[in-house]
């Protein structure tokens, strides 16, 4: 700004010095012209005879024109002077405005960056700083004129110089989180930084702006700590509910064991009905506490679906058989209607979708009271990929619309009154939800009160054996009547049937199956409910027309002592509810061999007991209880057991020198004192390895029904794995099934 005064100073003296000149050269011109009039007029005044005055007269006249020639050329070479001054005048007036606005424009620079509140920092090639506004001067303590020519790394900043190699003529931006040391203690800082190469130069230069963000890391730091403290606790809360789980199962175990050798022994039927009581009312513990393990496994993230080859119609025949006498203790029907297009085996988590079936339909049976459940599986698409839908349709008491999405939460009931006549904590459909989702499907449900409800949920199911193509026309040609008043059950023949090419007609009372006798029919299936009710009453239907039709009865497991009654009466075959599909196609296709041969079998079977060869078996276990369940359930069967209460003792039990080879089978608890499970199956092994020993077959028991348990039992060694609270069927069967060593 002073440079700019200073100019226009310049040139108004320069002006006055012109003004002069100007004043000098009009006077000396004026008297030039003068001398040449007179000249001029001393010429005509004075005639040719006067030749010197003449000639003076003349000379006087050119030195005059050489005079205004002299003066025009010197007022031309100064205007063109002036001319340039003028120009230089201008241009240094224009530089100054320039200087003048560049100031202004720093200035502002300087004003804005200060005031931005965010770090600004140039530096050159070499990392050394060239400016930086007040904001990083007052961060770093150190006065602004200080900060020249020092590094980030002196001030205790470490970001880094991007090489000028790396540029490659261009810019590079680059950003981080970088602390920034200050006297009241390290702020964080959003650095950006833009590294630029000078094109006429090739200069490097280093620009950044940089935003506090400090408090967005604390914000972040305290969320991280906050999600450990909940990992955590979701990790403390998951190892109480497993240890709970293992404490209450062992105790669990002893009640549902005993009381299963109890009903063995001879009982008075009110004693009978006590033991019940006392099975049913574990067996409801039990199954609260594994709603409440599951839960904790979803919550905390933990579970993955195990994929593996598995059959659909196998997997939802197993859970109907193990929820039939449930079903059929309240009187009520239980169907399965599996469609033909359904592949054979399909790539799914059995253990998975075998819980959310059981969930289902135990739910199903506990709201109904009358008429039954029905579950049906069929095939779809969702996106390319190929899907099981399994429905669920029950003739219970039904919800209303607002409770049908609200029953799918944790602890939710579509009844939640202190009145409700059902018990639960509402875990079931929750986890069920979860397991589906964790599947890749979906849950709904739809529900009318007083009329039923019907859920129905898919996962995803790669074929690995594709359906049987000409299964849709099995029983083509084939005509059937269905005599039953169990609505339900008599509907899953049908579909399965009509599905499979066939005809169906569903009547419920002798009077309307005579309506159809004027028709051909191949089948007759008549329930042993209405036969019992009604003695006689195939041969009425013979009577009436039915005469061609071979008759098949339904009956349940409990029925099969009356087979040679109801062969006397005209059955030609049976149908144990309830009844598998593959069954059904079976005795409708067949030629009808005859009732009696497979009633002898039948009773034949029921006669027999299955020789199984004494066995010699460790029990290591510390428990009284679960050990005298376990011995007395054995001994029954013919074993011999010797039993230790902790790891050592059982490992030196099995590897002693008298006892080698004398064992058939071990069974070994995982949570022992001195010595725990794992460590004697290893230890177990070891022995055998470096002896060369046959390996003895060992079998866990645990109330940790963890996957990872047992994963970790047999990866250790185990060849198999027992849940607490155990079936002291199961424990035979699974013990006469491990292959006896001494016969490898």
């Amino acid at each position: 700004m002073h440079k700019g005064k200073e100019a226009k100073v310049i040139s108004a003296s320069e002006a006055d010095a012109t003004q002069t000149r100007e004043a000098v050269d009009f006077a000396a011109v004026l008297l030039i012209v003068l001398l040449a009039f007179l000249s001029l007029c001393a010429i005509i005044y004075f005639d040719a005879s006067d030749s010197a005055a003449r000639t003076a007269a003349i000379a006087l006249g050119v030195a005059a024109a050489a005079a205004i020639f002299a003066v025009w050329l010197r007022g031309r070479l100064y205007g063109l002077r002036r001319m340039a001054l003028f120009k230089r005048q201008s241009e240094i007036e224009s530089l100054a405005d320039r200087m003048w606005e560049l100031e202004e424009t720093e200035q502002r620079f300087r004003e804005l960056s200060d005031t931005l509140g965010d770090i600004v920092v140039h530096r050159n090639r070499d990392g050394r700083i060239v400016y930086a506004n007040k904001v990083f001067a007052g961060l770093v303590g150190v006065a602004p004129r200080n900060l020249f020519g020092r590094t980030l790394d002196d001030l205790g900043i470490h970001v880094g110089i991007v090489p000028d190699a790396s540029l490659g003529g261009g810019e590079y931006l680059s950003s981080a989180d970088v602390s920034v040391p200050s006297p009241n203690g390290p702020r964080w800082f959003s650095w950006v930084e833009l590294t630029v190469r000078d094109k006429h130069t090739g200069e490097v230069s280093h620009r950044a702006i940089a935003r506090d963000i400090t408090m967005r890391k604390t914000a972040e730091a305290g969320l991280i700590d906050a999600r450990e403290r909940a990992e955590h606790a979701s990790l403390a809360k998951s190892r109480f509910l497993a240890t709970v789980s293992h404490e209450i199962r062992t105790p669990m175990n002893g009640i549902t064991g005993m009381a299963k050798l109890l009903a063995g022994t001879e009982l008075s039927d009110e004693q009978r009905t006590y033991v019940s009581a006392i099975s049913s009312s574990a067996t409801s513990l039990l199954a609260l506490i594994e709603d409440l393990l599951d839960f904790s496994k979803i919550e905390a993230g933990r579970f993955v679906p195990e994929l593996q080859q598995v059959s659909p119609r196998e997997l939802v025949n197993n859970v109907i058989e193990l929820l039939a006498s449930r079903a059929y203790a309240k009187g009520l029907g239980l169907g399965c209607y599996v469609a033909p297009d359904v592949p054979l085996r399909i790539m799914a988590d059995p253990g998975r979708v075998r819980q959310v079936l059981i969930n289902l339909v135990a739910n199903a049976t506990k709201f109904t009271e009358t008429g039954g459940i029905l579950l049906r599986v069929t095939a779809e698409e969702k996106d390319g990929q190929p899907m099981l839908r399994f429905t669920v349709t029950d003739t219970g008491t039904g919800m209303e619309s607002a409770d049908l999405e609200r029953i799918f939460e944790e602890f939710e009931q579509a009844d939640s009154t202190s009145t409700r006549t059902k018990g639960g904590i509402g875990l079931g459909l929750a986890i069920s939800k979860r397991l589906v989702e964790g599947m890749g499907g979906a849950i709904t449900v739809s529900s009318t009160r007083g009329k039923g409800s019907e859920f129905s949920f898919t996962v995803l199911a790669e074929p690995v054996e594709a359906a049987d193509q000409g299964a849709a026309s099995e029983l083509s040609g084939k005509r059937c009547v269905i005599l039953s008043q169990n609505t339900v059950e008599s509907e899953a023949l049908r579909l399965a049937i009509v599905a499979h090419g066939g005809e169906a007609a569903v009547v419920d009372n002798s009077d309307a199956a005579k309506a159809l006798a004027g028709q051909h029919w191949d089948t007759l299936m008549v329930d042993a409910e209405i036969e019992r009710a009604t003695k006689g009453m195939l041969g009425q239907l013979r009577k009436a027309g039915l005469d061609k039709a071979d008759a098949v009865i339904v009956i349940d497991s409990d029925s099969r002592g009356e087979l040679d009654a109801f062969h006397k009466r005209g059955y030609a075959n049976f149908l144990v509810r309830p009844v598998r599909g593959e069954t059904l196609l079976r005795i409708l296709k067949s030629q009808f061999a005859g009732l009696k041969r497979d009633a002898r079998k039948s009773s034949a079977k029921s006669g027999q007991k299955k020789e199984v060869k004494s066995l010699s078996i460790l029990l290591a276990e510390d428990n009284e209880i679960n050990a005298l369940l376990a011995r007395t359930a054995l001994k029954r069967a013919g074993h011999r057991v010797e039993t230790v209460s902790d790891g050592r003792a059982a490992v030196e039990a099995a590897i002693r020198e008298k006892a080698e080879g004398q064992f058939d089978v071990v069974l070994m608890d995982l949570s022992m004192p001195i010595m725990d499970g794992f460590g004697a199956i290893s230890m177990i092994r070891k022995h055998e390895e470096q002896c060369g020993h046959d390996p003895v077959p060992i079998l866990v028991l645990s109330a940790d029904s963890q996957e990872k348990t047992r994963h970790e039992a047999i990866a250790g060694g185990a060849s198999g794995f027992l849940t607490k609270p155990i079936d002291p069927d199961a424990l035979v069967r699974a013990v006469e099934e491990q292959p006896s060593r001494r016969n490898i």
